[in-house]
């Protein structure tokens, strides 16, 4: 039987630890790059600058930086402060996870016309996630030679808590745009754009349903293990970014979906 807890084991899992992150991070630098003609043109007015885009580059950005936050952490070949640097890189890494979330929030309010109570539980549930998000520090790290920094410490009560709320987050959200979807009356004289839209809008509401549930759920069942303060944490950066790629290009789908009638967002 395995002795997670043993110094050889430990090691083994820190090398595994870098190996998976420098993978992750080279698969969100190719989806950052790919989609930076969005930003792109946002930036120079060649689209039209919406609040809710705010969300948007806020998570898209912020997980760029906890990446660059790890690879220093993982790849610096001098000493340096690795409780700071975990204490960013986990902060920023939850809140690229708070803002996918808000970004599906927002969509969610435009399905239902702005509904005012709807708002306001969407606005609660986002609260509610937030106050989790920002509970502080979670995570413990020191410099190993040869290694960089190494996670020695992990609180997975309230990292396991965040994930399962931000499952459940996507939940209810997802089930409110299915059943305004699917059960909302036809408006007499609706064209083929605004089916077209409803179609998309629920197929990519499935899509990041389902990705961010599965990533969520693994993470989260590594942290209820608690194998060792490694293991706990490896699939959480993973879950960020699946999370935040899905929600992105829900984002950018549905600024460029272009349809006579009044504007969505």
């Amino acid at each position: 039987m395995v002795n997670w807890e043993s110094q050889q084991e430990i090691s083994s899992d820190s090398s595994i630890f870098m190996k998976t992150m420098h993978t992750l991070i080279g698969l969100y630098a190719w989806e950052f790059i790919v989609s930076l003609d969005f930003d792109w043109e946002v930036l120079t007015g060649k689209k039209r600058f919406r609040w809710p885009l705010i969300f948007y580059f806020a998570g898209r950005y912020l997980l760029l930086a906890a990446l660059v936050g790890i690879a220093v952490a993982l790849d610096m070949p001098s000493e340096i402060n690795c409780y700071t640097l975990y204490a960013f890189t986990q902060l920023a890494g939850n809140a690229a996870v708070g803002l996918a979330s808000i970004n599906l929030s927002l969509r969610t309010m435009v399905i239902w016309s702005q509904n005012k109570w709807i708002v306001a539980f969407l606005v609660l549930l986002i609260l509610g996630h937030w106050s989790l998000i920002l509970q502080g520090v979670l995570l413990g790290a020191t410099w190993v030679p040869g290694l960089g920094c190494q996670i020695t410490y992990s609180n997975t009560t309230i990292l396991a808590a965040t994930f399962i709320y931000s499952m459940c987050f996507d939940f209810v959200v997802m089930c409110l745009s299915a059943y305004k979807l699917a059960w909302a009356p036809v408006r007499k004289g609706t064209n083929g754009g605004h089916t077209r839209l409803i179609r998309m809008l629920f197929s990519d509401g499935l899509i990041y349903f389902f990705i961010a549930f599965v990533s969520d759920l693994i993470a989260t069942t590594f942290m209820v293990l608690n194998l060792n303060a490694i293991m706990s944490v490896i699939f959480n950066v993973p879950a960020a970014i699946a999370s935040t790629i899905v929600a992105s290009r829900v984002v950018r789908r549905l600024t460029n979906f272009q349809i006579s009638g009044p504007e969505m967002l």
